[in-house]
């Protein structure tokens, strides 16, 4: 009994006052805190969309500009690949005519001591390296050759006769001697 007279007690002193007046009262206030957060909760909602929409545009925009981006690099390194192949075959085409230069020029010594009596091509070449002679000599015929060399000193001839033999690596082996 005791313990329902205490908990009847504060029903008591609520139907004695104006609760029903406060009551109203308070839960005005508290609806007008909420609405107060509900504005505020609003105004973050399109706060955050505001944003959203702005970083997904910004975001589009950037992919936009890295696809051009992109795109260009692709026409450069395009660009790139093609002054490469044009430059790889002008240089082919400079090796060859190079080499033919060179071959014309080795054609023309050549014939200059095929047409030079034995005697003076021998002196010539006595003073020249052996492997520039050995060179020399190579393009012309074994008979031209071998008057050229009988008439040379036969320490030189047989320096010569060496590297033509071996195409080059005799002329290194006397060195090493």
């Amino acid at each position: 009994m005791r313990k329902l007279l205490l908990l009847a007690a504060p029903f008591a002193l609520l139907a004695q006052s104006s609760a029903p007046l406060e009551c109203s009262r308070i839960f005005e206030e508290r609806k007008q805190e909420l609405e107060l957060k509900l504005e505020r909760i609003d105004e973050q909602r399109q706060a955050y969309e505001a944003l959203k929409e702005a970083t997904e545009a910004m975001l589009k925009r950037k992919e936009r500009e890295l696809k051009q981006k992109s795109e260009e690099l692709n026409a450069t390194r395009a660009e790139i690949e093609a002054e490469r192949e044009r430059i790889e075959k002008l240089i082919a085409k400079n090796e060859e005519l190079l080499k033919a230069i060179r071959g014309a020029k080795a054609d023309k010594v050549s014939q200059t001591y095929a047409k030079m009596k034995a005697s003076a091509a021998a002196q010539i070449l006595s003073n020249m390296k052996a492997s520039a002679a050995a060179q020399i000599l190579s393009t012309l015929k074994p008979k031209t050759v071998g008057q050229i060399l009988a008439k040379m000193d036969p320490v030189k001839a047989s320096e010569i006769t060496l590297i033509l033999e071996d195409g080059g690596s005799a002329g290194e082996r006397r060195r090493e001697r």
